[in-house]
């Protein structure tokens, strides 16, 4: 199978599976175990993991708290300010969300919170003047993911920060989709949360991180143990800790001549595609390197999916998959129905060569030329 959902999921790199071995076999201590050898040398591998996943983001080591992944971290970020937020009650967010995050606020929303959703352009872009404009002096907390899972929309994220530091408010940032693919720097962006995950970047699943920035008050929402400053209680997975800062360093070393790679075989992916009459959604520029999101016109895209088992994808129009809604974010740009139902949403990553993505396009002009015909009939 040709994979190309990588938005999704993606493979364990072989370099973050051999980083990660010896702590499933030899080392298998627990972190907290500091009366000997194996705990020691646990403990020392996740305070290297911490170590180089703040390197990839721009911050320090105390500020990253380990998860399961990006849903706990961005749960974690979204609950835990609420519970530290005194007598304000204002959320301001956008609704291209993470479901992690949009039925968070949601929550929020069923418990006193007073939720503002922000509107987005053609392109899925939040404008920062209606962030501006949202805020009141009763906002405590706004949310924006960096960079969009379904059209790869990047949004202003430094600019969001800066009108949120001018305020005196949270901003918090669903970055799981653009760690290792765009630039990121959590200080320079005026970042306060920022939730991550090692599977979106070859590394193991069940493995994230949130980055706190310090003197950001939060709750805890796990209580045990005390581990992770109190903030998230529970054993830490060693190996999957060590594999999610393999998987950062990887990113870091070599993000910029990975994306424009990536950048390549999407454009050419999508020059071959147009062969079907396909059209690609979303942003032309600022958009994530390894994403297309295109519609097949008079061609469902669960038909078409069916048509092309030899490769991966997901429906550019479900929110979920299995599910034949149309999703919140095609709906927020504004987009017909029928374009809609009819988009698939290509996700490359690392391992994917010239030769598979010109058969995939191969396999999709076929088989979306078929469809169309049997239609007219």
């Amino acid at each position: 199978m040709i994979y190309l959902d990588n938005h999704a999921t993606t493979p364990v790199d072989p370099r973050v599976l051999d980083a990660m071995l010896p702590y499933l076999k030899e080392r298998f201590g627990n972190a907290a175990s500091r009366s000997h050898r194996l705990g020691w040398e646990a403990e020392e591998a996740v305070e290297r993991a911490r170590a180089q996943v703040a390197r990839l983001v721009g911050a320090d080591p105390r500020e990253i708290v380990f998860t399961s992944g990006a849903s706990e971290a961005n749960n974690l970020a979204l609950k835990g300010a609420a519970g530290r937020r005194g007598e304000k009650n204002h959320v301001v967010a956008s609704p291209l969300e993470h479901p992690s995050v949009r039925e968070t606020v949601e929550h929020l929303a069923a418990r006193g919170c007073d939720v503002t959703w922000l509107p987005v352009d053609r392109e899925g872009r939040v404008r920062p003047d209606d962030v501006a404009g949202a805020i009141t002096p009763r906002t405590f907390l706004v949310t924006v993911m960096a960079a969009n899972n379904e059209i790869g929309t990047v949004q202003p994220v430094r600019e969001i920060g800066r009108i949120a530091a001018e305020c005196g408010i949270l901003f918090h940032t669903d970055a799981t989709q653009a760690v290792g693919k765009v630039a990121l720097d959590v200080r320079a962006d005026g970042v306060h949360l920022a939730a991550l995950t090692a599977h979106k970047i070859f590394g193991p699943k069940g493995s994230g991180a949130l980055y706190v920035r310090q003197g950001t008050a939060l709750e805890p929402q796990t209580h045990g143990g005390g581990q992770e400053r109190g903030l998230r209680s529970g054993t830490l997975n060693v190996p999957g800790i060590v594999g999610l800062g393999a998987a950062c360093d990887i990113c870091r070393t070599g993000r910029e001549g990975e994306a424009a790679r990536l950048a390549r075989l999407r454009d050419r992916l999508e020059g071959l595609l147009a062969a079907a009459e396909a059209r690609a959604n979303g942003p032309r520029e600022g958009r994530l390197p390894n994403n297309l999101h295109i519609s097949f016109p008079g061609v469902d895209a669960e038909s078409l999916m069916l048509a092309v088992p030899e490769v991966a994808v997901s429906s550019g129009s479900a929110c979920a998959s299995g599910s034949m809604e149309i999703s919140r974010v095609l709906k927020a740009i504004g987009m017909r129905p029928d374009a809609a139902r009819g988009s698939i949403r290509f996700g490359l990553g690392r391992f994917n060569t010239e030769a598979e993505i010109d058969e995939a396009a191969r396999l999709f002009v076929a088989a979306a030329t078929r469809l169309r015909k049997v239609a007219r009939r």
